[in-house]
């Protein structure tokens, strides 16, 4: 049945031109928190020909001037919080690199003093604050994006376009998750008071992106939600100062009811006793998707992909080859796509609208948990 495989294939092929955007001028930069992930936005800021950082605001003292004479940028003002920047520059974007726990507060005030933001990953910790942030979005008409850069890459774009072809058929159900034999990380991640969740909110939202994103984001009904954190307490693991503070999420599952009678079956971890909790599965009426799973979830697919269907009345297995991602880096596109929807007043390349969706499912795995029980799910209104 090759060439049955092959008139399958053909299906998904064509190419999309990428468009690129300048500003006129210079676009002012703020960075809000000087941690890891911020190392990333700050090189690739650096690699745009019409952005200028202008300032960087840090909690702890000096850490931001070291940050920016690592990274070999100069004339930058610098601040001991984000209020302090926002109000004293004239900014036109800021990125929000601190920890989860403080994304709510940054993103706002930003967004009320008409600064466009890139926030990165999770969005916030609850759905009050996912909420609370998407109101302030709406009441300045600045445009707000979400860290997500796996969105651009070429082989998740491909899962969109092969679910949205409606090859597969009407979905009913979708197994997804992953996360690594041995993960967990350090610093400001393991503790509640500045994390608010763990696996969940550092490698899950990045799983449910993947399915949610290529089944266009329908809304959960319901949630019965399972977290632990046996290893990131375990003194067999992990050294003894981190396994005293640890305070969040190490392993999360859940089975969730989507609207369109959608089931998902989700499961994330930062750390378990084997290499993969299985690859992703999309089930649709008329075909099946299987998307391998990866070492450590890292914003692309495990290997080459297989749709499973039915042709002429044979069973037709066709693989969908790996793609190689062309011209910038992942992080490159997320950080352009950005300053081009600032640019040009949006719309927003990782919208708020869908994320928020995203985020009342990780909140409601942990409400569930903690109460013990399947719970209905109720997004507030914006």
């Amino acid at each position: 049945m090759a060439n049955a495989a092959d008139k399958v294939l053909g299906q998904f092929t064509q190419e999309v031109e990428e468009k690129k955007v300048y500003a006129s001028k210079k676009i002012k930069v703020g960075i809000i928190g000087t941690g890891w992930i911020a190392e990333s936005h700050i090189q690739s800021y650096k690699r745009q020909p019409d952005v200028e950082v202008v300032a960087a605001a840090d909690l702890i003292p000096g850490k931001a001037e070291a940050f920016m004479k690592k990274f070999e940028v100069e004339g930058v003002n610098f601040y001991p919080s984000h209020k302090e920047m926002i109000d004293n520059e004239e900014l036109d974007c800021v990125s929000v690199c601190t920890y989860n726990a403080t994304h709510a507060e940054c993103t706002i005030y930003a967004l009320e003093h008409g600064v466009n933001v890139l926030l990165e990953k999770p969005m916030c910790v609850t759905i009050e604050e996912a909420a609370d942030i998407c109101r302030a979005e709406k009441k300045s008409g600045k445009v707000l994006s979400i860290g997500f850069q796996p969105r651009f890459d070429a082989n998740m774009q491909m899962i969109k376009k092969i679910v949205q072809s409606g090859a597969l058929g009407e979905v009913y159900y979708i197994q997804t998750g992953g996360g690594r034999r041995r993960g967990i990380p350090n610093s400001t991640f393991i503790e509640k008071k500045t994390a608010g969740i763990g696996a969940l909110g550092d490698i899950g939202c990045y799983s449910l992106d993947m399915v949610l994103n290529a089944i266009g984001y329908p809304k959960p009904l319901t949630i019965s939600g399972y977290k632990s954190d046996f290893f990131g307490k375990s003194l067999e693991y992990s050294l003894p100062e981190n396994a005293n503070r640890f305070s969040v999420d190490d392993f999360a599952a859940a089975f969730i009811r989507l609207e369109g009678g959608i089931i998902l079956d989700f499961r994330i971890a930062w750390a378990m006793h084997i290499d993969t909790p299985g690859d992703t599965i999309i089930l649709g009426k008329k075909a099946g998707l299987r998307i391998p799973s990866t070492d450590c979830w890292n914003g692309t697919v495990g290997g080459p992909m297989t749709l499973y269907t039915d042709l002429a009345g044979e069973r037709v297995e066709t693989v969908i080859p790996i793609i190689q991602n062309k011209g910038p880096g992942l992080f490159d596109k997320k950080i352009r796509s950005f300053l081009d929807a600032s640019i040009n007043g949006g719309p927003s390349p990782v919208p708020s609208s869908q994320i928020i969706i995203n985020q009342a499912i990780i909140d409601g795995i942990c409400k569930s948990a903690e109460l013990g029980r399947e719970i209905e799910i109720k997004i507030p209104k914006i």
